[in-house]
């Protein structure tokens, strides 16, 4: 099941209080990225951050999901309505959050 984009834009509305937010479409679902590192996606209408120690410790009791089959699981966050919750939570987990993959340039070959 794809997510809906009336939940991404709920939800990127829940994370307005933190500036360079950012997403990008994937397959039916949506990757969210904050200063550029990826923190966590909209998969199935659920909405799944990286279980990095930061998160997991503001969440404890979280849920450990897969976005999808035969991917890491991910830490479920309930608690969508709390805005100040939200912003604490991916300002924490940013300085854990691994640097974005430089993209490899396709080498230049000789026409044949």
């Amino acid at each position: 099941m794809a997510s809906s984009k009336e939940y991404l834009d709920f939800i990127l509305e829940q994370l307005s209080e933190l500036e360079d937010v950012s997403y990008r479409a994937m397959m039916g679902e949506y990757i969210l990225y904050y200063r550029g590192k990826v923190f966590g996606g909209i998969y199935d209408d659920r909405f799944l951050v990286k279980p990095v120690k930061s998160a997991a410790a503001m969440m404890p009791n979280a849920g450990r999901e897969l976005p999808y089959e035969g991917a890491k699981e991910m830490l479920l966050v309930d608690n969508v309505e709390d805005r100040a919750f939200l912003r604490q939570l991916i300002e924490a987990m940013y300085e854990e959050l691994p640097a974005p993959k430089l993209k490899k340039k396709a080498p230049n070959l000789p026409l044949p």
